[in-house]
């Protein structure tokens, strides 16, 4: 998808001091060699490997238990659900995590919780790591440092054959389902103002706490329409065997940001690199090939790289 949509909290739920109190989702993660068992190999005294120099910038505070704990809402395919099977948080999102935790000698835990309650746990220390397709937004950088990881946007669906003929530029009147907490809220919300300012019915919308209840709602005809991240979006209209449809283009790209608590010192450095390696050894191309959202991809990930 040439311009992807992208998950945010809409830029007005911030509140910029200690106060904030939002959780996150869980899973399981893998391990690289940690620094510590490559010394005990009695490996050469040649100059440190990046890998392991990388390492040794993960603060005490995050490495001395192996463990990397993160905060996800797994709510959210292909990005990050709940396998129905293994009731495993999986995704292209999460073993994202696992390889970029690997190269640094962690373990990724995942804990799952609700999205907007992801960030503010990062200030109260209760995750190290935020992933959960969090736009990157000036908003945020106030809260928290991030270390972006793909480009995506906002997109739109209805049923097969649009029947309610839902206009993604002209909602008036039409049942728009969307989720909770995401900068798709407050995209619903200036239509709906322009709307209104315009002498037309306002958009009827239907607000979901997970976007798996808004997908489901417009498979049932209890909305007309939806938009999420476009990832998203795409995705489930392969899993409803094209019961659904994009429809219009996907805008305001932007990208998904790593979020990491601004008391994490040179954590976020180290994860940038420990990212970068994941690119150049081909690692992330592989995995988001695997889950067909490649079209996000980035080659320069950066720390706070919000648009405008």
């Amino acid at each position: 998808m040439g311009t992807l949509s992208r998950r945010a909290l809409a830029a007005g739920t911030f509140v910029v001091a200690g106060a904030l109190t939002l959780t996150a989702c869980g899973g399981g993660g893998t391990t690289g060699a940690s620094p510590a068992a490559t010394a005990a190999t009695g490996a050469s005294s040649a100059a440190p490997s990046a890998q392991n120099t990388l390492a040794a910038m993960v603060p005490d505070a995050i490495k001395s238990d192996g463990k990397l704990i993160v905060g996800v809402d797994a709510s959210y395919p292909p990005n990050e659900s709940v396998d129905p099977a293994s009731q495993k948080i999986v995704g292209w999102d999460v073993e994202l995590v696992e390889a970029v935790a690997g190269k640094l000698g962690l373990t990724a835990e995942f804990q799952n919780a609700g999205f907007e309650t992801i960030i503010p746990g990062l200030g109260s220390g209760k995750y190290e790591l935020g992933s959960s397709s969090f736009t990157d937004n000036k908003d945020r950088e106030k809260v928290v440092d991030f270390v972006t990881y793909y480009s995506a946007g906002t997109a739109w669906a209805a049923l097969k054959g649009n029947p309610k003929g839902v206009n993604p530029d002209d909602a008036c009147g039409k049942k728009i389902g969307v989720q909770q907490g995401t900068v798709q809220i407050d995209d619903i919300k200036a239509k709906t103002e322009a709307c209104v300012k315009a002498g037309k019915p306002a958009i009827d919308q239907v607000v979901r706490k997970q976007q798996t209840e808004v997908n489901a709602d417009l498979v049932t005809g209890k909305i007309d329409g939806m938009l999420a991240d476009s990832p998203i979006v795409g995705y489930a209209v392969k899993q409803t065997g094209d019961k659904m449809e994009i429809i219009g283009q996907a805008y305001d790209t932007a990208p998904y940001g790593f979020a990491i608590g601004k008391n994490s010192g040179t954590f976020k450095d180290a994860w940038l690199g420990a990212l970068k390696e994941v690119i150049a050894d081909g690692t992330y191309k592989s995995i988001l090939d695997k889950w067909g959202v490649g079209d996000g991809a980035i080659t320069d990930p950066v720390i706070n790289g919000a648009q405008g």
